[in-house]
C-alpha cells in the first residue's frame, strides 16, 4: 500500500492516508505537520519522536470492556491532522518542536513494553496517531510478535485503504466521534463527519475491539436531538453493544466557555441509553456510578468503578454476566 501519489511534474505529490488528500510541494508538510515531501516521497519526520509515555491505567484511553483492570504503556508523538479549538492535548497536537530530543526505535518502543510490570501491550494516544501510521505500524507487528495488545486512540480521520490495513495490527480502537453534526466538524475541527462514521462502520464490521467517546461541549453538540441522532446511528451501524463515553468538556485551547454541567452529562446519558446497552460518562470528578458496568439483561452491577480504580464484582472468566450469563466482554 502506497500512502502518496506524484500529483505533477513540479515535485508535488499527494498524500492518501486522510481525508485532507494533501498536496504537497518540495520540502513542504500537510496539515498534519508531520508528512513531508521529501525526495519525492513522504517522509515521516516524528518518526520514533516521543512527546511522552507512561503505563496507564486502560480506562484512561477510554477503554471499558478490553482487558478492564489493566495497565498499558501508552506514547504519543507530536501533531495532527484536525485543528479542534477546544483540543484537549493542543501543546502536542497543534504544535511541532524544533528540537525533538526524545526518540525511540520501534524495537526499543517494544523492549520497554514488554519489560514494563503487569503491561498488556501499546496504546498509540495522546496526540493523533493516525498521522503517525508507518512507525505505529512497524511497533504494533514488533509488539504483536511479543504477545502485546495494540490500541488505537483516534479521531477517526483516515481513508478506507489505509484503516482497513490497520485493523490487521490494531487490536482496539477508541474513536472520537466529536459531533453527529458535519457543520460542526467543518466550523471547529477543519474536518467533515463522514469520513470518521465510515471509521466506525469499518471498524465495527472488522471485529476489532471499538469504543466511541464524544466530548459534550455546552450549546455546540449537547441537544437532546444531536445525542438521540448520534446514539440511534451508533446502535444501527456498529451494535448497541458498542460503548459510548460522553466527556465532560473544560475550558482548554482557544475555548473559554464555561465546563459542561455534569446534569447535562447525565441528562445525555440516560438518552443515549435507549439505544446503547453501554454508556459512560468522563471528566466526572466526584459523580459516582457513571463508570459502572450494568448487565443490559439483568441490570447487575458486573464491574465497578471509582476513577480509575476497577473491581471486576461479577463477571466469569469468559466475560459474562454472572447472575444471568448475559455476554458483556
Amino acid at each position: 500500500m502506497t500512502l502518496w501519489e506524484k500529483h505533477n511534474d513540479d515535485g508535488t505529490i499527494r498524500c492518501l492516508l486522510c481525508p485532507h488528500r494533501c498536496l504537497i510541494r518540495p520540502d513542504e508538510r500537510g496539515i498534519c505537520g508531520v508528512r513531508e515531501n521529501r525526495n519525492g516521497g513522504i517522509a515521516l519526520i516524528t518518526a520514533g519522536v516521543i512527546s511522552g509515555y507512561a503505563l496507564d491505567p486502560i480506562e484512561k484511553k477510554p477503554l471499558y470492556h478490553f482487558f478492564p483492570g489493566s495497565m498499558i504503556l501508552s506514547v504519543g508523538s507530536y501533531g495532527c491532522n484536525l485543528r479542534c479549538d477546544f483540543c484537549q492535548n493542543y501543546h502536542i497536537s497543534q504544535n511541532i518542536p524544533k528540537e525533538q530530543t526524545v526518540r525511540l526505535k520501534p524495537a526499543q518502543l517494544v523492549r520497554q513494553a514488554v519489560n514494563a510490570k503487569g503491561n498488556i501491550g501499546i496504546a498509540y494516544t495522546y496526540n493523533e496517531p493516525v498521522i503517525w501510521y508507518e512507525y505505529v505500524a512497524e511497533c504494533a507487528r514488533l509488539a504483536a510478535g511479543e504477545g502485546l495488545k495494540n490500541v488505537m486512540v483516534t479521531n477517526g480521520y483516515i481513508n478506507r485503504e489505509p484503516l482497513v490495513a490497520m485493523t490487521d495490527f490494531i487490536d482496539a480502537f477508541n474513536i472520537d466521534l466529536k459531533s453527529f453534526s458535519n457543520e460542526f466538524y467543518r466550523k471547529y475541527t477543519g474536518a467533515t463527519l463522514k469520513p470518521v462514521l465510515e471509521a466506525i462502520r469499518i471498524v465495527a464490521s472488522s471485529g476489532r475491539h471499538l469504543e466511541i467517546t464524544t466530548l459534550i461541549l455546552p450549546g455546540l453538540n449537547d441537544s437532546p436531538a444531536a445525542m438521540r441522532q448520534e446514539a440511534e446511528w451508533i446502535a444501527e451501524n456498529a451494535g448497541r453493544g458498542v460503548p459510548l463515553h460522553l466527556s465532560r468538556y473544560f475550558p482548554m485551547y482557544r475555548r473559554n466557555d464555561p465546563a459542561t454541567p455534569p446534569e447535562t452529562i447525565m441528562m445525555l446519558k440516560e438518552i443515549a441509553g435507549e439505544y446503547l446497552d453501554y454508556v459512560y460518562t468522563g471528566n466526572m470528578q466526584g459523580i459516582d456510578g457513571g463508570g459502572d458496568t450494568h448487565c443490559p439483561s439483568c441490570h447487575t452491577v458486573v464491574i465497578r468503578r471509582s476513577g480509575y480504580s476497577v473491581r471486576i464484582t461479577s463477571l466469569n472468566d469468559d466475560g459474562r454476566c454472572q447472575a444471568c450469563g448475559h455476554q458483556i466482554l
